[in-house]
């Protein structure tokens, strides 16, 4: 058996191969497929061993050219099948020459499994005679149809001639029928004109009144439109006067009582503080003199701890009824920005919830939520307020409120960088620090 040169084994194709051609390929590899043993067979097709040649060529054609393309010991038994079968079509090709007789789908397939020198030539020399074929059998039918239609054409306008004459004959009474008809057309355009004009007198006065109705419905409409709104004007005047009224009741009676607690825990802090005996009054009490005052955020400054010290956040805190308000996004965008912002909220929260347990201190903690489409799905942890501001409201006017709400003397202590939030809070009496004392003091544990 000859083998193809190493030239041929290492041409290949610039295009795909003709489909006439693949089919012829496909068609010899299946009918050879059944001679192979099975440790002959290529892995993938061993499913198609008990298909009849027609079946497997139609079911694993894919699987057949993939075998033949990528496979060379496959193809190279296919080739072997194929000197057998056709002997003098190989040695032509082994010789480089081509049979003159030879079918050019043959010589294409024969070109392909063989793989002699210059076959990618002889395949697509192949492929290109296919395609004169199928253009010379195109033209024949496209001959054979110009003439049939040329026929048909012929007889069309015999045909049409016939139709014609006949079509004059019919114009020429429908003319003299036309004649008769535009008369009585004419006659009866006259009268609907007539109607026409009875018609529009009459619909313009049905208009005048229709207007003058719906002017009168609309007034009345929109008289009882402002009744309506200046009702609902009215019973909301009255439901938010009583709403004020209850609210402010509770929300005085709220700040007093919060003062009041403020004030206990003050003088039982300064008490213990100066540890003062239970003791009734002493003659000594007479005396005028300066008694110590109560602490205060502010007496807190004086002390000798920097500013960044976690020990100063402690001393706040330790403040009888002591409010800690941060500003979250702040903190979080100091201390950790690179975390999404769901994640900085829960790692915020989770030390405020520490700091609230170790410290005793009222903890709010407000994030700004005017660009949210929808409220935060959050559950707050124990010992932390957690607000978020309203739309057209950001969270550094929402911590002024915050602080303003506070009775006047309670320690009240705002976490925030902002500049702007920190002179407005110090105006209103509360003691501002800045975020990075707190993540110091959070990660101090």
């Amino acid at each position: 058996m000859t083998e193809p040169s190493a030239t041929g084994a290492t041409e290949g194709l610039d295009a795909p191969l003709p489909e006439e051609v693949r089919r012829r390929v496909i068609g010899i590899a299946s009918d050879g497929f059944s001679s192979l043993s099975p440790a002959e067979m290529p892995a993938p097709l061993r499913q198609y061993a008990r298909f009849t040649p027609a079946r497997r060529a139609k079911f694993a054609a894919t699987a057949l050219a993939t075998a033949l393309e990528n496979n060379p010991a496959f193809r190279q038994r296919m080739a072997a099948r194929l000197r057998q079968a056709q002997p003098e079509l190989a040695q032509a090709l082994d010789a480089g020459t081509v049979p003159a007789a030879a079918d050019p789908l043959d010589v294409a397939a024969a070109a392909y499994l063989l793989r002699p020198a210059g076959w990618p030539r002889l395949v697509t020399a192949a492929g290109a005679e296919l395609e004169r074929e199928r253009v010379e059998r195109a033209n024949e039918d496209v001959l054979r149809e110009l003439a049939r239609a040329r026929e048909e054409l012929a007889a069309l306008r015999a045909a049409a001639k016939a139709e014609a004459d006949r079509a004059r004959a019919d114009l020429e009474a429908a003319r003299k029928e036309a004649d008769s008809v535009q008369r009585k057309l004419r006659s009866a355009v006259s009268d609907v004109r007539r109607g026409e004009a009875a018609l529009r007198k009459l619909e313009a006065e049905i208009a005048q009144v229709r207007a003058t109705a719906a002017t009168e419905r609309t007034a009345a409409e929109s008289e009882a439109r402002r009744l309506r709104a200046r009702l609902t004007e009215v019973e909301s005047a009255l439901e938010a006067s009583r709403r004020a009224a209850r609210e402010g009741r509770s929300v005085e009676d709220m700040r007093l009582r919060l003062l009041l607690d403020t004030v206990l825990d003050a003088a039982q802090g300064l008490r213990r503080e100066l540890a003062l005996p239970p003791t009734t009054d002493r003659p000594a009490d007479t005396v005028e003199a300066v008694t110590p005052g109560r602490m205060t955020p502010k007496d807190i400054a004086r002390r000798a701890l920097s500013e960044d010290d976690p020990a100063l956040l402690d001393q706040l805190l330790a403040l009888p009824q002591a409010h800690l308000v941060v500003d979250g996004y702040n903190v979080t965008k100091t201390g950790y920005p690179t975390m999404p912002l769901d994640k900085q909220r829960l790692r915020l929260l989770g030390g405020l919830s520490a700091l609230a347990a170790q410290s005793g201190a009222e903890v709010t903690c407000v994030f700004d939520g005017a660009d949210l489409s929808a409220p935060v799905l959050l559950a707050p942890p124990r010992g932390v307020r957690v607000l978020f501001s309203r739309a057209g409201e950001t969270a550094d006017e929402l911590i002024r409120r915050l602080v303003r709400a506070e009775p006047p003397g309670r320690p009240v202590v705002v976490v925030s960088t902002d500049r702007e939030v920190a002179d407005g809070v110090r105006r209103a009496g509360a003691r501002p620090v800045s975020s990075m004392l707190l993540l110091k003091r959070l990660t101090r544990g």
